[in-house]
């Protein structure tokens, strides 16, 4: 029998994943990581769901690992003037790497998450992921951080399925979690807590107060610290215009905050670092590609370009708020081994600020 150990994170979608395995045949071990204060209750129900499935779990305590690369990482982000995304930097660095860990201590074949996407290995032999079917539950953008070695050993069953079938399935087999609501908010973050609050009630962030200025540089009003804004932002700015304003740029080097029209946000050009291959180990100077510049974002079509430091991409059409700190992630029709065309994620990169 195949052995694969399942990311049993306390929600319906992993439980119905680790079941569907095992309806498979798989012998089946569920993990669940501890990374955060709020792990207590994914616990419980991860543990409730393995006992009625009828499967092994795990619990492996990372709480201080979590502090010391992600939340770092995140409030790190806030203090630069970029707004980050967790998600993506604790995907590849701690949950694929801590169950591939278990993996290897239970001789099992690999590892399942209950993601909406797909593992594919393309006909020119790298692995990538495919986006599901549903394109309003579709999680690829997340993962586009995952390493050639990380996808070799990774299966995620759920890329054909809509979430209503995945409730339907769990409601079925009697799982305590088949209405469960999904996790809208950052994982570490106390339910209905600001993350500001949370910079500064416990990583002791300390904001300073600075200008708001116009694209010109005329100081418009004291802002409370950059950690408050994030580009494209209107409410909350704490001060009134006679037309709408919003956070254009953040200048951490100046402790200033620019405000401008919504049509100040509108560009062409989004400029990216720290590129990261999956179908496309590289990308050619003038190749044109899907992009998406945030999870929300339908995608659009560019050309990339190298630059000294990274990447310029020039989109056909005007993209809002480009925001720094978040990933821009390009997908490309590919062939898989059994040749057939599919959407996939060719890589990655960090949205950087305008030269």
């Amino acid at each position: 029998m195949k052995k694969i150990v399942v990311g049993l994170s306390g929600g319906v979608d992993s439980a119905v994943t680790a079941y569907l395995l095992k309806e498979q045949g798989y012998e089946v071990i569920g993990v669940t990581l501890c990374m955060h204060g709020n792990a207590e209750k994914e616990v419980v129900d991860a543990a409730e769901v393995a006992e009625r499935i009828g499967i092994r779990h795990r619990v492996i305590e990372l709480k201080e690992k979590f502090k010391e690369t992600i939340i770092r990482y995140f409030t790190e982000s806030y203090k630069k003037g970029e707004t980050p995304n967790p998600c993506m930097v604790c995907n590849p660095l701690m949950k694929w790497t801590a169950l591939l860990s278990v993996a290897n201590e239970e001789g099992a074949e690999g590892v399942a998450t209950g993601h909406y996407a797909g593992v594919v290995r393309l006909a020119k032999g790298r692995y990538a992921i495919r986006c599901a079917e549903s394109a309003a539950k579709d999680q690829a953008y997340v993962l586009y951080g995952l390493s050639q070695e990380q996808l070799e050993k990774t299966v995620m069953p759920l890329a054909s399925y809509e979430k209503e079938e995945i409730r339907e399935i769990a409601a079925k087999i009697g799982l305590s979690v088949a209405d469960k609501a999904d996790s809208m908010e950052i994982c570490f973050l106390p339910e209905g807590e600001v993350y500001t609050n949370y910079l500064v009630e416990q990583e002791g962030v300390m904001p300073e107060q600075g200008n708001f200025v116009d694209e010109a540089g005329k100081i418009l009003g004291t802002h409370q610290g950059i950690v408050y804004y994030t580009v494209g932002q209107r409410k909350g700015l704490g001060i009134a215009f006679g037309e709408p304003r919003y956070v254009k740029e953040l200048r951490p080097e100046t402790n200033e905050v620019v405000l401008s029209g919504n049509d100040a946000l509108q560009s062409k050009t989004v400029y990216a670092r720290e590129y990261h291959g999956m179908a496309l180990e590289e990308i050619e100077d003038g190749m044109r590609l899907l992009a998406k510049i945030r999870y929300s974002h339908r995608g659009a079509m560019c050309t990339v370009y190298h630059e000294a430091d990274g990447l310029r991409l020039e989109f056909d059409e005007l993209q809002r708020a480009a925001t720094p700190g978040q990933a821009v992630v390009f997908y490309r029709e590919e062939e898989t081994e059994d040749g057939t065309k599919v959407l996939v994620v060719a890589g990655g990169a960090v949205i950087c600020r305008e030269k």
